[in-house]
Order: C-alpha cells, then sequence, then structure tokens
C-alpha cells in the first residue's frame, strides 16, 4: 500500500469532520423548526382560550391542558436547541483545529520536498563521477 502524506490523511479528516459540523447544523435547523411550530400552536391555543365563542369556553380546560403541554414542550426544545448549539461550536473548533494541523503538515511536507530538493542537486554538483573513481 502506497504510504500517505500526513496532510492528506488531515485531509480527510477534515472533509469528516465538516460533514459532522453540517450534520449538527441540520439537527440545529430541525430544531428550531420543531420550536417555530409549536410556538405557533402554543399562539392558537391563547386565542381559542382567549375566544367570545361559546364553543371556545367549553373547552377551555382542554385548551389549558394543551397550553400546558406545549409549554413543556418549548422547555425541552429551547433546552436541545442549547445542547445542539455546543455541539455545533464544539465540531466547528475540532474542524479548524485539524485544518491547522492539515496546513502545518502540508507546509512541513513542501519544506521537507525543498530540503531534499536542495541536497540532491548539491550532490549532483559536487558528485564525483564513477570513471574517475576507476582512475585511481
Amino acid at each position: 500500500m502506497a504510504s500517505q502524506k500526513k496532510s492528506d490523511k488531515l485531509k480527510r479528516l477534515v472533509a469528516v469532520q465538516r460533514h459532522m459540523e453540517r450534520m449538527a447544523e441540520t439537527d440545529l435547523g430541525v430544531t428550531a423548526q420543531r420550536i417555530e411550530e409549536n410556538a405557533q400552536s402554543m399562539e392558537m391555543v391563547m386565542e381559542a382560550i382567549g375566544s367570545l365563542e361559546p364553543v371556545h369556553r367549553l373547552f377551555a380546560q382542554n385548551y389549558a391542558d394543551r397550553f400546558d403541554r406545549l409549554s413543556n414542550t418549548d422547555r425541552q426544545l429551547h433546552g436541545l436547541q442549547q445542547v445542539q448549539e455546543m455541539k455545533l461550536l464544539r465540531e466547528r473548533a475540532k474542524g479548524d483545529r485539524l485544518e491547522e494541523n492539515r496546513k502545518e503538515a502540508r507546509a512541513l511536507e513542501e519544506r521537507q520536498s525543498d530540503d531534499d530538493a536542495i541536497y540532491d542537486l548539491i550532490d549532483i554538483r559536487f558528485a564525483t563521477p564513477a570513471s574517475s573513481k576507476l582512475g585511481e
């Protein structure tokens, strides 16, 4: 198996980490959408509770129970959102660190390549030809 450069390995890891970051962003987006939908439901229930129509008055207790459940769901979703935001920040920080390490590894590899090229030039310039060694 061909040996891979450290920067190439880190490049793959960065790609995976960025994918993890996008997944965390998607999860956060879904949670934000659920929070919005829950808020709309809470608003509709509040309108029904405050309505003067006799039909809604009959179900006032049911509306109050529903609003209580929606409030609990809202608290849970906001807690989940905070956890997902922290996860997103962690994933982003990991990706940034891996990217920095990849850049450093790439710079070291380029430096090593340049050094090797210089050593090769020196060897070529000052190398004794094989035929002259035979003459001695």
